[in-house]
């Protein structure tokens, strides 16, 4: 018995140091309260997490997909990859959720602008509050990224885990009322005022499949970094033959991280 609690203990605290690592400790020590309250309560007010890669407190709301997600960027931290990346301008984070991947960019580049994109309105809610600290930095809109100006709306059936990291959009029918704004990485950029889109990230649930099916996808040559995650189970269909077939030639050298293929000019 003594032997087992103490193996448990150093597990824990070997949990701990690792957390610590990568969050810091203050991160750690909010990372590891707010755990122990998802498992004790059922409250979905959302509440605050911290990292060190992270400037500013994150929202996030408990019982939500946004906890993987924060896992996701901010313990593997999936986007480390472009740490190395010099002189970031305009970041483009189509697909941008709660904000986790903008503030992670906003706070590693200190001198770049982000423009977030992000269709599903609860999360787009969580975005606006995460990217706030950050003033005229970041920009968010509400939107759902494809390849033409249309109107789109949130896809009724489900992508895989139907959560709120896994939202799609398609476009709305010829007699359907309301709906969201559709925009192009083109109008993306000449709204931005910049020349050259620095980094591109994409995470848009296989609407990919559209956005690169554009033959007159001109806009990828203003493109220095394209980082995005493919989705070949979703209705859109195959993403990653669009994909590979729309930058062929364009002078990328491309690599994978984990879930991401990553597209560096050079």
């Amino acid at each position: 018995m003594l032997r087992r609690t103490l193996g448990y203990g150093r597990r824990k605290l070997s949990e701990y140091r690792a957390l610590a690592g990568v969050l810091g400790y203050r991160g750690m020590l909010t990372y590891v309260r707010r755990r122990r309250q998802m498992r004790s309560e059922t409250d979905k007010a959302p509440r605050t997490l911290r990292s060190r890669d992270a400037k500013f407190p994150l929202w996030f709301r408990p019982h939500s997909s946004d906890w993987a997600v924060f896992g996701q960027i901010f313990l593997e931290r999936e986007y480390a990859c472009l740490n190395d990346l010099p002189n970031v301008g305009l970041v483009l984070d189509c697909g941008a959720n709660v904000g986790y991947s903008s503030a992670y960019l906003l706070s590693r580049f200190p001198t770049c602008r982000v423009v977030a994109v992000e269709p599903d309105p609860d999360n787009f809610a969580i975005l606006e509050r995460n990217l706030a600290p950050y003033g005229d930095r970041a920009k968010a809109i509400r939107a759902g990224v494809w390849s033409h100006p249309t109107r789109l709306t949130l896809s009724e059936t489900p992508y895989r885990d139907g959560r709120e990291w896994a939202r799609q959009v398609r476009e709305c029918r010829a007699d359907e009322p309301g709906g969201l704004p559709a925009v192009d990485i083109s109008t993306l950029l000449a709204d931005s005022g910049a020349e050259r889109i620095s980094l591109l990230k994409v995470d848009i649930e296989g609407a990919e499949a559209v956005v690169f099916a554009d033959p007159s996808a001109a806009w990828l040559d203003k493109v220095d970094t394209l980082v995005i995650e493919l989705h070949d189970d979703s209705s859109f269909g195959e993403c990653t033959p669009i994909f590979e077939k729309a930058i062929a030639g364009r002078g990328f050298t491309l690599s994978r991280s984990g879930e991401l293929t990553v597209c560096k000019r050079g």
